[in-house]
């Protein structure tokens, strides 16, 4: 079972320094989460440090949200929105599900405190690059892609 309070550990280095990442898909949170998770050979070790990300996801109520914040597409009810503040978005979200809850929270941290600029020009192939597309299933994976695109539609509108 997982502390709260600490990440899983990994069989890799949990802490890369910064100038030894070889991606850079637009947000320096962004590209440490997926070289912690592409440094990973095992499935069940990434499901991990989802269940990990999920748990640090701050429980908003559902009825924060509004039907157009939901993500479609998901078989489980995603809830995504963006507040811009000084020019910077910070995002929360909400999710029914552990492991979608999860990646949302991936989200979440990799996409706050970017300006709207930033998170519009965010190089999907992130997601292939976590690895995580090979220990999820494909509707997981789509799922994951549709909640990315419903934060970068609702950066664009920021615009």
């Amino acid at each position: 079972m997982l502390d709260k309070s600490s990440e899983p550990r990994f069989s890799f280095m949990a802490e890369s320094p910064v100038e030894h990442f070889t991606t850079n898909f637009g947000s320096l949170e962004l590209d440490k989460i997926v070289s912690k998770l592409s440094s990973c050979s095992e499935p069940r070790k990434r499901y991990e440090y989802l269940l990990f990300l999920a748990k640090k996801l701050p429980n908003i109520p559902l009825d924060t949200f509004n039907p157009s914040m939901k993500v479609k597409g998901c078989i489980s009810q995603v809830y995504v929105k963006g507040n811009l503040k000084e020019g910077k978005i910070f995002w929360e979200g909400y999710s029914d599900a552990l492991i979608t809850k999860g990646m949302l929270s991936l989200l979440v941290k990799g996409l706050s405190n970017l300006s709207p600029e930033e998170i519009v020009k965010i190089d999907p192939t992130f997601i292939t690059a976590t690895g995580l597309n090979s220990s999820l299933t494909a509707s997981r994976v789509n799922g994951f892609m549709n909640i990315f695109i419903k934060m970068k539609s609702q950066a664009s509108k920021f615009l």
